[in-house]
């Protein structure tokens, strides 16, 4: 997308959760995590936090067209134990997304393996010889017209992997400028949003969710 130019929204991040060992924010659809190559894409999430949270460490990411709930860690022993949570899958994500079409039926499973499409970076495509597992349910909420309200609640994280799967089903995220074609793409955002996630407390392991209302 040679024509793209970054143009991140302006207002403060909006802190969901803060103690002494997490920070959990309502990231901005829009805004890098982190920052991108090239000074015009130094902007981002954690430098914006770091400005009040100073020793902010990074944990996981969300595209940057994506919305929702991120958890950053405030000390090295925090990140290690979160970096843990979701190598080992021990966290709990649950997505909310608008899709093209009516998706049925109204729950199933996406198992695709998905590797980077390399002549097509940032793509990521399915591969049944070289993908790295990736296994997404969804449950549908409704119908909206043409189009389909879901929640994706994936159980594993690899790039693009929400995005990848349903277009694979054949509903791809609205708005979505990677994967979507057509009328699907004619939305002013990707319609893709973190609505929750349950992880262990670093201090004491006590389990935790944290929601940010949808907002589109």
């Amino acid at each position: 997308m040679s024509d793209y130019s970054y143009s991140p929204p302006s207002d403060p991040p909006r802190i969901l959760h803060a103690d002494p060992e997490i920070l959990v924010v309502d990231k901005q659809a829009g805004l890098l995590s982190v920052p991108g190559k090239g000074p015009d894409k130094a902007d981002c999430l954690i430098e914006r936090l770091r400005a009040s949270f100073p020793q902010v460490l990074l944990v996981h990411r969300l595209d940057t067209d994506t919305s929702g709930v991120m958890v950053f860690a405030l000390t090295p022993n925090a990140q290690r134990h979160l970096g843990l949570q979701f190598e080992h899958r021990q966290t709990k994500k649950v997505y909310q997304a608008r899709l093209w079409g009516h998706l049925e039926p109204a729950t199933g499973r996406v198992d695709l393996p998905l590797i980077v499409d390399w002549p097509n970076r940032p793509r990521q495509h399915v591969n049944h010889e070289t993908g790295k597992p990736a296994v997404t349910d969804w449950r549908v909420m409704r119908h909206e017209d043409d189009t389909t309200r879901v929640r994706l609640m994936p159980l594993t994280g690899r790039s693009h992997q929400l995005r990848v799967h349903m277009q694979a089903l054949g509903h791809p995220i609205l708005g979505d400028p990677l994967y979507a074609e057509g009328p699907a793409r004619d939305f002013p955002r990707l319609m893709l949003h973190a609505e929750s996630l349950r992880l262990r407390h670093p201090d004491g392991g006590a389990h935790m969710t944290f929601s940010a209302p949808c907002p589109f």
